[in-house]
């Protein structure tokens, strides 16, 4: 490993480093050599002299001794620019590291840089005025989704093997679906997200942008667990990793409802979702069963509700800050000076009731909820936000409501909920990966990845982009 970053899992990586194969020395400057070749804009910051400090004494024993790993911009690391993307924050440094980045230091992980995201992580593609348009390795003129898309571009396009995310309405799971990995939102509060911590709108949770299902499962051994500066998080629930394949889910039921009845799917990828779905089902021994699903698409309620906390970041900086913020945020700022009142504000958390209500009524009756990630593969790398699905003008169908909602109505359910969904890897449509969403009980992430390990033995995916 001279002139290429590696091209398998996490986990792999440092097997090698523990059999003398590989040093972590060698794994950076090749990690470093990959980013610097790469035209997909995954990376906005390098920290190569604190990165190569770290490999240098990096102790392999650790769960990521070694490994080189991005963070996503979003996410403050001590020294870093803090920019979350923004001309606003342009000169903003990180002073202390996220409680994850502070696990994952301690753990042996070596930091090699900030991944690209859009500003506020406000969009669904990856674009902002600081750092331009990141671009999916699968195809450079579409995107690799958002909010975290150069760590899916980064990881994806094989130049670190895993990297940090966050996922308040599909940030992960959009991006990992249009990128071919692994992609696990977790439960509310499963990974603390201090220090400072915003818990409205209670929908975002962190987690990582993963190649394979035992890289994502030491992530979380890693990084779970109660921290009290974030005072909903919860107790730290250990044997992630090795409780790998010793879960038995015969017999659980499952529905597979590809659109959740919210949501307009391209029909080939709807097709290439359900039948995953179906091998999956048979090969865990899963009952499938046959229940209505229609969750609620709770777009303009999201939006609302996440503007609140855009807003207190802001401050007194806005309005004045207005022309440096991208026009889908300026929309947004300008919606919530003119309708977020008392009675807004109240119908959103009335909304929020409802949708509890609709799912937890949903896993009454069911253990797992098949469905697909996203409705269509990914769109154009710069944007907008698509209004058409396949051939459907959404616009001209449903009206702007369900046009302008429809590539998050897949993911922002859970998100409302605080379920934890997980976007598996499904095969591809004209050349482009597309994905499966299994949603599962408060709490039960584990068994969606071991849903998730017995779909990767099954149909494996590639771990880069062939």
């Amino acid at each position: 490993m001279t002139d290429t970053a590696w091209q398998e899992d996490a986990c792999s990586l440092v097997d090698a480093f523990r059999a003398g194969t590989l040093s972590p020395t060698e794994a950076l400057e090749a990690t470093l050599g990959a980013i610097g070749a790469s035209e997909l804009n995954a990376f906005t910051h390098l920290d190569p002299d604190r990165a190569r400090e770290a490999a240098a004494t990096a102790d392999v024993t650790l769960p990521f001794g070694g490994v080189p790993v991005a963070v996503k911009e979003l996410e403050p690391v001590a020294g870093w620019p803090y920019t979350e993307a923004s001309l606003v924050f342009a000169d903003r440094v990180a002073a202390a590291d996220s409680t994850q980045v502070s696990r994952l230091r301690g753990a042996g992980a070596v930091l090699v840089g900030q991944t690209a995201a859009p500003e506020f992580g406000g969009v669904n593609y990856t674009h902002s005025k600081l750092h331009g348009t990141t671009r999916n390795p699968w195809d450079p003129e579409r995107t690799p989704g958002g909010s975290s898309g150069g760590s899916s571009a980064a990881v994806a396009g094989g130049m670190v093997p895993i990297a940090s995310g966050s996922d308040g309405g599909g940030s992960i799971r959009i991006p990992a679906g249009y990128t071919g990995l692994l992609g696990l939102k977790a439960t509310y509060g499963r990974i603390p997200r201090g220090p400072g911590t915003l818990q409205p709108p209670l929908t975002v949770v962190v987690g990582c942008l993963a190649r394979s299902v035992r890289d994502a499962a030491r992530w979380f051994d890693v990084c779970n667990g109660h921290d009290p500066r974030d005072t909903l998080s919860l107790p730290r629930v250990g044997g992630w990793e090795a409780g790998l394949g010793n879960f038995d889910l015969a017999g659980k039921r499952a529905v597979v409802s590809v659109d959740l009845g919210a949501a307009v799917v391209e029909p080939r990828l709807a097709a290439a979702v359900a039948e995953t779905a179906e091998t999956l089902i048979a090969a865990a021994g899963l009952r499938r069963v046959d229940v209505a699903v229609r969750l609620p698409r709770g777009g303009l309620e999201w939006v609302m509700s996440n503007l609140i906390g855009l807003a207190g970041e802001l401050g007194d900086r806005y309005p004045a800050c207005n022309d440096d913020l991208t026009p889908e945020l300026q929309l947004g700022m300008n919606l919530a000076t003119h309708n977020l009142n008392v009675q807004t504000a109240g119908a959103t958390e009335m909304f929020r009731i409802r949708a509890n209500e609709t799912m937890a009524d949903l896993f009454e009756q069911v253990d797992f909820v098949f469905a697909a990630t996203n409705p269509d593969v990914a769109f154009a790398a710069q944007g907008p936000m698509p209004t058409t699905v396949g051939d459907v003008d959404l616009v001209a169908e449903y009206g702007i409501e369900q046009a302008m909602s429809n590539n998050g109505s897949l993911t922002i359910p859970a998100n409302l909920t605080g379920n934890p969904a997980v976007a598996i890897p499904a095969g591809t449509v004209d050349g482009l990966p597309v994905s499966l969403q299994v949603i599962g009980r408060h709490h039960e992430e584990q068994l969606l990845l071991e849903l998730a390990r017995i779909a990767e033995r099954e149909r494996p995916w590639p771990l880069v982009v062939p």
